[in-house]
């Protein structure tokens, strides 16, 4: 199954510079799964959102059509057919 995944400009240069992409998933595929499957490409991108423990890092969220994982079941939420998760990377300062 295809899943369609956005990123912010700020983990664009983890990626190739790519801001979104298509990724083919299996059908069973969770938000963890998905991330796997990134960092198998994008290893600094993984190292960039999620911590040594495989945890989210504290400031980036994902969503999966529009509904935060944290609010759901985490990284162990169901990702469906034709999905689009999002990946969003908080900016800090003043």
């Amino acid at each position: 199954m295809t899943v369609q995944v956005l990123l912010p400009r700020l983990l664009a240069d983890c990626t190739g510079g790519r801001t979104a992409m298509a990724l083919d998933l299996p059908a069973a595929a969770t938000v963890a799964g998905l991330l796997d499957a990134l960092a198998a490409d994008h290893p600094v991108f993984d190292r960039r959102v999620r911590d040594e423990t495989g945890a989210l890092r504290r400031h980036v969220n994902v969503y999966v059509d529009g509904e935060e994982v944290r609010r759901l079941a985490g990284l162990s939420t169901p990702v469906p057919r034709d999905a689009e998760v999002m990946v969003v990377q908080s900016v800090a300062g003043g």
